[in-house]
């Protein structure tokens, strides 16, 4: 039994790095400027995908009826159709900020450029506003992670289904399996916290590069993942 959840707790950590789940989470923190905002998305991921993918698997398993194949096809179409989604708001919020170079020349210099953005154009809110504390979790990201979770769980019960026997193991099992989710997300996030952090707080042909670099890589894997998922769908029917 401890075999099986280690098994688990494995392959849960492995299941946070598909593609399609890195993918919605790079174009999520893109632009943050904060490495602890961008491991507080990952988090967030993670908490989303496996309360959705406990609750969905247990119903599955405390039942015995096994999710619809139809429906499990269309979530998955779904899911493309969130991050092709996810990957323009990247490219749209990219052109809003209208990062371009200007020339520029101080007093008795050589003239040079200089990378400038209009993301703070608008009026600034008064300090008071935003003397407070932000405790709460991105709730995009939460959003995102319980899609990702609700999709993926006709697999995962199926695993479970044929490796247990009883309610409390599958239990156990699909637990295990959400806590590696979460750890491979949050390790996921640390790791690419530092590069995207860095790259936001500059305003270089580099940062201009990676945002349109994610932007483009999320779109095509949902516009990948939702024709995928359709075609077989219509040859499957």
């Amino acid at each position: 039994m401890l075999e099986a959840l280690l098994i688990g707790f494995l392959i849960g950590l492995q299941h946070a790095l598909e593609i399609d789940h890195v993918a919605a989470v790079v174009s999520m923190v893109n632009g943050q400027k904060s490495r602890l905002s961008i491991m507080k998305h990952g988090f967030a991921w993670g908490i989303g995908h496996a309360a959705t993918l406990l609750v969905v698997s247990l119903a599955v398993v405390a039942t015995g009826q096994a999710i619809n194949e139809s429906a499990a096809e269309w979530l998955e179409f779904a899911v493309g159709l969130m991050l092709v989604g996810l990957g323009i708001h990247v490219l749209w919020r990219l052109r809003r900020d209208r990062i371009h170079i200007h020339a520029h020349q101080h007093d008795d210099l050589q003239p040079h450029l200089h990378f400038h953005s209009h993301e703070n154009d608008a009026a600034p809110h008064p300090e008071s506003m935003h003397q407070h504390h932000h405790i709460s979790l991105p709730l995009r990201s939460l959003a995102v992670g319980s899609m990702h979770g609700m999709a993926g769980s006709a697999a995962l019960v199926a695993v479970v289904a044929a490796s247990f026997g009883n309610f409390t193991s599958a239990l156990m099992y699909i637990a295990i399996f959400g806590l590696g989710s979460i750890l491979g997300m949050v390790l996921f996030s640390t790791v690419i916290s530092v590069p995207l952090a860095w790259s936001a707080r500059t305003m270089t042909i580099t940062n201009i590069a990676v945002q349109s670099a994610i932007g483009i890589f999320t779109a095509s894997i949902g516009l990948m993942l939702a024709y995928e998922t359709k075609l077989h769908f219509l040859f499957a029917a």
